[in-house]
């Protein structure tokens, strides 16, 4: 992993190797935990061969991941509040995995919400805006359609350039029958990630709101 020390309030970009032989090491998982654990401030992305920049260290493991960042960033364990703890962060990370298996493989989204509140109670340094929108999916699952909506306006307040937020923001408004102000956050969204245009799922969403833009113009 190759990555200079950041100074306070710098942007500081993390390049993850993800050729043959790192990828055997399972470097593609530290990749992910790494993004995941990281503030926003922090951007991660793959790359081939780390022949530029400066290397900070190898990452055979999570744990070991974890170490590095804490390096970059300036953080330690149990580091005080509003300080870069990675180590909370990868508790907080934790759970919310739980949560999403929770919500996506056994259909409790009770129990998920319970488990990203948990996350969010932990005050995570990084990755607190993906654990707020993950409980707007579970939010909204259940019905509770002003709490998914809150969850994402607390997810693009630490993140404005997070996309999915304001995909999960849409989906709050089409719930709520505002098609103008879902269009608008789907419209985001995709200014933020155009790739999101080739999502199937995001065609459907684009398809449903067509349609009900459609019905309110013909009942006119």
């Amino acid at each position: 992993m190759a990555a200079p020390r950041r100074g306070p309030g710098e942007k500081i970009e993390i390049r993850v190797c993800v050729n043959r032989s790192c990828n055997r090491m399972g470097s593609r998982e530290i990749l992910g935990t790494i993004s995941d654990i990281s503030p926003p401030e922090v951007t991660v992305k793959s790359c081939g061969c780390l022949g530029r920049g400066t290397m900070v260290g190898h990452c055979g493991t999570t744990a070991r991941a974890a170490e590095v960042l804490a390096q970059i960033c300036g953080g330690k364990r149990g580091g005080s509040e509003g300080g870069f703890d990675p180590w909370k962060n990868m508790e907080a990370l934790t759970l919310r995995k739980k949560a999403e298996a929770e919500l996506l493989e056994r259909g409790n989204p009770a129990d998920a919400e319970a488990l990203l509140s948990q996350a969010v109670d932990l005050k995570p340094s990084g990755g607190l805006h993906l654990i707020y929108k993950s409980r707007s999916v579970a939010r909204l699952t259940q019905g509770n359609i002003v709490g998914a909506l809150e969850d994402t306006n607390e997810a693009l307040k630490i993140d404005p350039t997070f996309a999915q937020a304001y995909i999960c923001q849409g989906d709050a408004f089409m719930a709520m029958g505002e098609w103008t102000k879902a269009e608008n956050a789907y419209s985001e969204a995709l200014l933020i990630d155009p790739s999101i245009r080739r999502s199937k799922s995001f065609k459907e969403r684009v398809t449903k709101l067509q349609e009900k833009i459609a019905a309110v113009h013909n009942s006119n």
